[in-house]
């Protein structure tokens, strides 16, 4: 412990002093009263110390220098100019400086990250109470061990934004998957999205490895999918009123295809979809997009697995694009259109159609992240 008189010109001594036990010396009586008695330095007996430090640093051994940011990684005093000196130092040096000095700036962070080696990186990626902006500096290098760091690093604060992307990375970068399902900002609907990634890239995984029919696997494992994001998948908007006289309908088998036509024939558009969606056991907002898509195929596809007949198809789709007119979607269709779609229909199997249907019944989102896994594999074997 240095003495309570601090004499400028013994330090100023001991500074023009060039052995190394004179300079080790030095900066250890001066770590020990920014580290102690700090609160009673005069601003002139700083400014001093942190001239001869900052001329002199580059001078000492690299153990002195260690020993010395050990010493003031917890000191509240440390000036930030010498904070900044060793924290660009050598990685054994910088260490404690970027892991607990408090009086390190965000920009000088990310200085660090910008300009120094990946150990200095990664050594930031594990400090405590990071700012989201330093958390986009990191995740902008690039360096997936970097991010993996950031990511188990529970004190992190990273935005919503930059965790969005970082999932939709997760599809393709497997080291992300795990630190990212365990962070505890990871938002429901991201956290969701994140199951689809990973049961899709499983199912690729297994029907890369094993015979297995994709049809078979998918009915094991979407079960398994659903129930773990049961509750981040719940639907926090109340029923509308057409959605519960649509189920009421179904479950006391009262919705028909007649029902289904005079309905849409009465401009109950909203209660049509919602029968609709009942009747096919699709979702409501797939089920609007098939109804309304300009082709039909889709419209198609659902009808003839719902054992409508032509004509049925036929009049749902005239009036579905007289719905949609009306609501200011389009600018109506060709005549053209409906030989083309009725064409589509007589050429369609019901076996083939039941088949389409009970892969779109599948959840849409799930659908999605095996496409996305399906284009990867094949624009890896183009």
């Amino acid at each position: 412990m240095a003495d309570e008189n601090i004499d400028g010109e013994q330090l100023l001594a001991l500074a023009r002093l060039r052995s190394d036990e004179s300079r080790a010396e030095l900066f250890a009586v001066m770590g020990d009263l920014f580290h102690d008695r700090n609160d009673v330095l005069s601003a002139q007996e700083r400014a001093l110390m942190q001239d001869i430090l900052e001329k002199l640093i580059g001078e000492v051994a690299r153990d002195v220098r260690r020993k010395l940011a050990l010493r003031l990684a917890d000191a509240p005093g440390l000036p930030r100019e010498l904070a900044v000196l060793l924290a660009n130092d050598e990685i054994d040096v910088a260490t404690p400086i970027l892991l607990r000095s408090a009086v390190l700036q965000d920009i000088d962070l990310i200085e660090v990250i910008r300009h120094r080696s990946r150990q200095h990186i990664l050594t930031v990626a594990m400090r405590r109470d990071l700012s989201s902006a330093v958390s986009d500096a990191l995740v902008e290098t690039g360096d997936r061990d970097v991010i993996r760091t950031l990511l188990e690093n529970q004190d992190s604060n990273i935005s919503r934004v930059t965790l969005a992307y970082l999932v939709e990375q997760s599809k393709s970068v497997d080291e992300f998957q795990e630190p990212l399902v365990r962070r505890r900002d990871l938002p429901s609907e991201l956290a969701r999205r994140m199951v689809y990634w990973v049961a899709a890239a499983l199912r690729q995984a297994l029907l890369d490895r094993f015979d297995i029919d994709p049809a078979t696997l998918d009915d094991r494992l979407e079960p398994v999918v659903k129930e773990e994001v049961r509750e981040a998948a719940a639907d926090a908007e109340a029923d509308s009123a057409a959605d519960v006289l649509a189920r009421a309908l179904g479950a006391d088998r009262q919705l028909t295809p007649r029902l289904l036509l005079q309905t849409l024939r009465k401009g109950e558009i909203q209660l049509f979809e919602a029968m609709f969606a009942e009747m096919s056991g699709l979702r409501l907002r797939l089920i609007t997009r098939i109804a309304y898509e300009p082709g039909g195929q889709g419209l198609a596809v659902v009808t003839r697995a719902m054992g409508l007949n032509r004509e049925e198809f036929a009049t749902i789709f005239l009036l579905t694009r007289r719905a949609r007119v009306g609501q200011g979607g389009g600018a109506g269709f060709a005549p053209a259109d409906l030989g083309r779609a009725l064409e589509f229909f007589d050429r369609l199997s019901h076996a083939a159609a039941e088949t389409v249907l009970t892969r779109w019944r599948r959840d849409p989102d799930y659908l999605f992240a095996i496409r996305s896994i399906e284009e990867g594999q094949e624009k890896k074997r183009a």
